[in-house]
């Protein structure tokens, strides 16, 4: 039986409105569950206004800049309009203006579902564990099946009112440079009321994580929504777009030559299929009475994982597409499960690392730091080799295809790591509604048994957070090496047209090619830096203003009936801060690109890219396990071990926890979406670049 490429984007789109009917009906399930406490109500209605405050302020500064690189666009890409082609032009500003919107509104709907589910989830606990999981997990399930739909649905009808893969770049730029800012500023925001609430309210004061008489309390369960759920949702929606994208252009230029659609069918079967298994997987996923909310939640990712493999293996033959592009995608799937083990056995409160870090706790924040940062690097180990082995499994299993596949085969093994990102995004969403969840029970003094049920969740929250960053970056650096190869493939095929010698790699040897080496593997570096120091000023502003009113207003640290510190002061401080930080980390990395790119051409921009996506890989992987480990070698401590709350370990600890805050939610997070805006960047440009460069 033949089937047109217009079957195979139908069915696609058919699937992501499947998933936003699931959406819907998880959104309603939740909406339906009892809530009653009046003082939860009110905490959490001040936590939806804050997030809904912030983000609207945040999302009229990004379009403005998105408004500015649209006219940009418009005026130079994919040649400058005086050229005559000003409807390529005008396709690609329109394609980058709606892949900004479709992020923009995963990052809503993140924001929407998340601050109804913490306040459905805190009062479930009174019920028990189990339906309070299901409320929090089902809540960033709506995330999940909304944000990876809308990944298809946007990719689709790219290529359906198009027919243009340079286009499609156009929107996976508009995506991922929504994202890089989106990431960044809730990171800013998010890790300046942690830190500080955390360093006056435990380390000074010794009072409760939230307790309601710190001022940046909801400041802090604010930036849980901003941070871990609109700006991930943005961030991983960013992924799954660049994955598809890369896929789609060298696809198309393998189909071109062999005059076929083969290829690109491959791809939206695939992600169709991903999404399905994923819708399938949420569907499923329970807890027992008693159960293990880490267990329950991998259990989910794991049979996800092989619906999957059983779908693909059904589709490729049934539409007898390659089975070495089926395992290649495989390969994928399999080395990001166990990248996320890897992650989880570093950052896990029942592994050994975490015990480690707590016992060299007692010792001192100092040993704290040593201990983290030492098996945060080493965690790096497995990730780095998983990516490699993954890379070179998928290019050696596709080369004897013929030319060009072997890329195409690391392009869908990004593809199949990312085709079960449904499962993964709401794992990750879980995480900070659970984390709220458990200061709305302590705020509206549910108990401590709610308390434990809510910790236990949070607990699992932070391990799985930790899992989906390591996937979402594992993914990101197969995902940038197929960027790697769609680079070349427009470099190639802006060469032909202009009859001049295209790329078919880079010699390290080549001076040009290793100028632009270093000064891509320096980028993320200072990148990082610049989101911290961010963090830094703006946590400091909020210090001195929690000082001030415990020392100004009267019976607040004495916790005296009637008097409430000025919640509003800190979020106004994360807001501004954050907002003012935001833009210039991700401006600085695109203009080093541009730079590099005018200097040395394409050679010096392939040198660029390697250096970034290796350093970039590197420091973000360490920043997001270092994290998770502070954190839970904290809360590990917390529970009673090794001091318990109140101790010498637990101050360092908590001193541990400050520093990993914005390793794991500002800077090693954002590091992924960095990569990708630099290579979607160059491939845009690349035309440019072998034209108009200093050294040719």
């Amino acid at each position: 039986m033949k089937f047109t490429i217009t079957f195979f984007v139908v069915a696609s789109i058919a699937v992501s409105v499947l998933s936003f009917l699931f959406a819907a009906w998880l959104y309603q399930w939740v909406k339906k569950q009892p809530s009653s406490n009046p003082r939860i109500a009110e905490v959490g209605q001040l936590i939806r206004n804050g997030a809904n405050t912030f983000l609207t302020k945040e999302y009229i500064v990004l379009a403005k800049f998105a408004g500015v690189a649209a006219l940009l666009i418009f005026l130079f890409l994919p040649t400058p309009v005086w050229n005559g082609h000003y409807l390529d032009n005008l396709v690609m500003a329109l394609s980058y203006i709606c892949g900004t919107i479709f992020s923009a509104i995963a990052g809503v709907v993140g924001i929407q579902i998340a601050t109804i589910a913490n306040v459905k989830t805190a009062e479930a606990a009174q019920s028990g564990i189990k339906p309070s999981f299901m409320s929090g997990f089902r809540g960033g399930a709506v995330m999940g099946m909304a944000v990876v739909g809308g990944t298809l649905l946007g990719v689709s009808l790219v290529m359906l009112f198009t027919n243009n893969t340079t286009a499609l770049l156009g929107f996976s730029f508009g995506a991922s440079s929504l994202a890089l800012f989106a990431k960044a500023g809730g990171g800013i925001f998010t890790k300046t009321a942690d830190i500080s609430a955390d360093l006056v309210g435990k380390v000074e004061l010794g009072i409760p994580e939230d307790d309601p008489r710190n001022p940046a309390v909801i400041a802090d369960n604010v930036g849980d929504n901003v941070g871990d759920v609109a700006g991930m949702g943005a961030d991983l929606f960013d992924s799954n777009v660049a994955s598809m994208a890369a896929a789609l252009v060298i696809a198309a230029s393998l189909d071109n030559v062999a005059g076929g659609i083969t290829n690109t069918s491959l791809v939206f079967c695939y992600a169709a299929v991903g999404l399905f298994a994923s819708i399938i997987g949420v569907a499923t996923a329970r807890m027992g009475k008693h159960g293990n909310p880490t267990k329950a939640l991998n259990s989910s990712t794991y049979v996800t994982t092989a619906i999957f493999a059983l779908l693909t293996a059904a589709a490729t033959w049934l539409f007898q597409f390659e089975w070495r592009i089926w395992g290649a995608s495989i390969v994928g799937l399999l080395v990001g499960v166990i990248i996320g083990i890897a992650s989880d056995y570093f950052t896990d409160d029942t592994k050994k690392p975490v015990h480690q870090v707590a016992k060299a706790s007692e010792s001192g924040p100092a040993f704290t730091i040593l201990s983290g940062i030492s098996y945060g690097f080493i965690s790096t180990l497995p990730a780095m080799m998983g990516i490699a082995i993954s890379a070179l499994a998928a290019y050696k299993l596709c080369e004897p295809i013929g030319p060009g596949y072997a890329m195409f085969g690391i392009s869908m093994s990004a593809v199949g790591m990312l085709s079960i990102v449904g499962m993964i995004i709401s794992n990750d969403a879980y995480g900070p509604i659970v984390d709220n969840a458990r200061g709305l029970a302590e705020m509206g003094n549910l108990g401590d048994d709610v308390l434990e049920i809510t910790d236990a969740l949070d607990s699992a929250g932070n391990t799985v957070k930790a899992v989906t960053k390591g996937f979402a970056i594992g993914a990101a650096g197969l995902t940038v090496i197929a960027l790697l190869g769609a680079f070349i493939s427009e470099v190639n095929d802006a060469a032909a047209a202009l009859g001049v010698k295209g790329l078919t790699g880079f010699d390290v040897m080549n001076p040009i090619v290793f100028f632009g080496l270093l000064i891509g593997a320096s980028v993320p570096a200072v990148f990082s830096a610049m989101l911290m120091l961010g963090v830094d000023r703006n946590a400091q502003r909020m210090v001195s203003e929690i000082h001030r009113q415990f020392r100004e207003i009267a019976g607040l640290k004495e916790g005296k009936e009637g008097v409430a510190p000025e919640y509003d002061k800190c979020i106004e401080i994360a807001t501004f801060g954050a907002l003012k930080e935001l833009i210039p980390a991700g401006l600085v990395t695109i203009i080093l690109t541009i730079i590099v790119g005018f200097i040395g051409g394409v050679q010096a921009i392939g040198g660029f890219l390697c250096g970034n996506i290796i350093s970039g890989l590197l420091l973000a992987l360490f920043m997001s396990n270092a994290g998770g480990l502070w954190d839970n070698s904290k809360k590990y401590i917390e529970s009673g071990n090794n001091g318990g709350k109140g101790s010498d370990a637990h101050k360092s600890a908590v001193v541990g926890d400050t520093v990993g805050d914005p390793f794991k939610d500002t800077a090693g997070p954002s590091i992924n979406t960095q990569i990708t805006v630099v290579s979607l960047v160059s491939s845009l440009m690349s035309t440019l670049f072998l034209t108009l460069s200093f050294i040719r």
